[in-house]
């Protein structure tokens, strides 16, 4: 696909920074949306000196609603558009009792709302051009319910079926959608402040991680290819039929009862 202008959320760190590296590397102007303007103004100067590409930093909160219109708005202004990257988001870890509901309000927020609306806009205008394509990033958490996690995994799991959903209804119009399912992946994800003192990355072999440049680099493939569930690395590929089995089920159940077991402890203790 001839990509002359991409917008990217979460654009700041990541996977969302790898497909700006990436995309402009590929002679794509660029805008880049994230929260932290300091940190986006950095990575635009770097990949205009580098690549002689248009970017543009735009600071937007899409935990808010101020923000996903901002975001929303430089779609729409956008003529030349032609993918859209929906990246941004971020885990709250904990059983869903305890945690504290305003981030959970958040995330949903980011991992649904903001898809929604951002797909929208940007679809308006590709359908109207009759080229286009939109990137959702999900997760292999999406292919099964997480105990510990559960906003998390039915967000990726609602953005699966959307991409899926969207793409037969865009696909007579020209318009390409991919839902990316990325599995561990190294980026400063499991480093956020929701993440760093609830996950200990050598929990997990390292062959269940796969590094950022390969993920965005599968993933804009299989979108010239106009494959929408695409999940990148043959391990990956397992865990996520894995997901869909009994046997998970059961894992998924001895999980929860550890993590209620758990809690018992800690309420006894400070008794």
């Amino acid at each position: 696909m001839l990509i002359q202008r991409a917008l990217i959320t979460g654009a700041s760190s990541g996977i969302g920074e790898e497909f700006a590296r990436q995309l402009a590397r590929r002679g794509s102007h660029l805008i880049l949306v994230a929260r932290r303007r300091e940190r986006l103004d950095e990575i635009a100067e770097e990949l205009k000196q580098a690549y002689h590409v248009d970017v543009e930093a735009l600071t937007a909160d899409l935990s808010t609603t101020e923000g996903i219109e901002t975001a929303a708005k430089a779609i729409r202004r956008t003529r030349d558009l032609d993918l859209l990257v929906n990246n941004a988001g971020f885990g709250v870890p904990g059983a869903f009792h305890d945690n504290v509901f305003s981030l959970e309000q958040n995330m949903v927020r980011v991992h649904v709302e903001a898809v929604n609306v951002l797909s929208r806009a940007a679809v308006e205008g590709m359908v109207e051009r009759g080229r286009g394509g939109i990137i959702n990033v999900a997760s292999l958490t999406g292919f099964g319910p997480t105990p510990g996690s559960v906003n998390y995994s039915a967000t990726k799991a609602y953005i699966i079926r959307f991409s899926q959903g969207l793409a037969l209804e865009m696909k007579p119009f020209g318009v390409t959608v991919q839902a990316l399912c990325p599995g561990f992946t190294h980026t400063g994800f499991h480093y956020t402040p929701e993440l760093i003192d609830a996950f200990e990355k050598g929990m997990f072999p390292w062959w269940m991680w796969m590094r950022v440049e390969r993920v965005v680099f599968r993933s804009l493939r299989c979108l010239d290819l106009g494959k929408v569930v695409v999940i990148p690395g043959t391990g990956n590929r397992i865990l996520a039929w894995i997901l869909g089995t009994r046997f998970y089920a059961w894992l998924a159940n001895m999980f929860a009862g550890k993590i209620r077991t758990a809690k018992l402890k800690r309420a006894t203790a400070g008794t």
